[in-house]
């Protein structure tokens, strides 16, 4: 084996954490599974929080801002909320990872956040402002990654979606004509790679036009 790394720990510490969890992480498995003694990890990682704002780094290194960035605002962050997505749907413990671990910790964290904050302040807004559109940014990421339109699939038979369809096509549809005229999608679900664009294109335009709002006012 090549010298270790830690991308290589962190890196097989998400393989095992997508698969089992993040309790099934700990040093001394990883060292078994490396084919080193639990000393040679500790030179990376001294505790399970450090080991955690490794994997939360190495999860995030693959979307974090380049630096000096100069493309119009809109665009750094549909950048980021994809990437976050991508990242998030990609290790099944990610959002874990993100939401145990110090952030203060993990540099790459810092970055997209400071980076999401500054786009805040670029589009128009205030500090206030700009700090509620990462949180929003970070947890529409996190719900629409999560979607059940990813996950639905092979979870339900034929027979209970083609009763749950029948249900909702037999109510009155002069009553509830909306729910009757799309009873399909309503139990199928959207098109997986449409509710991602869609969702992702929902939450910017909101703030794009937002930003458009307080540029007009203020002229």
């Amino acid at each position: 084996m090549g010298k270790l790394t830690a991308q290589a720990i962190a890196a097989r510490a998400l393989e095992i954490g997508d698969a089992e969890g993040l309790d099934a992480v700990t040093i001394r498995r990883l060292a078994t599974e490396l084919g080193v003694t639990p000393m040679a990890l500790y030179w990376h990682f001294k505790n399970k929080d450090q080991l955690l704002a490794g994997m939360a780094d190495h999860l995030i290194a693959g979307f974090a801002p380049k630096p000096a960035d100069q493309r119009p605002w809109q665009e750094q962050l549909r950048d980021l909320m994809v990437g976050l997505i991508r990242t998030l749907r990609a290790h099944p413990c990610a959002r874990s990872v993100i939401e145990q671990v110090d952030v203060i910790t993990v540099p790459n964290f810092l970055a997209v956040w400071n980076q999401a904050l500054g786009v805040g302040r670029d589009a128009g807004f205030n500090r206030d402002e700009s700090c509620l559109i990462s949180r929003y940014l970070l947890n529409s990421a996190i719900a629409i990654a999560d979607a059940p339109a990813h996950h639905r699939a092979g979870r339900e038979n034929a027979s209970a979606v083609r009763a749950k369809l029948i249900g909702l096509q037999s109510v009155p549809p002069e009553t509830y004509p909306h729910i009757v005229e799309m009873a399909v999608p309503l139990v199928e679900g959207p098109d997986p790679e449409l509710y991602d664009t869609f969702g992702v294109d929902l939450v910017l335009t909101g703030i794009e036009t937002l930003a458009c709002r307080r540029l007009g006012s203020s002229s």
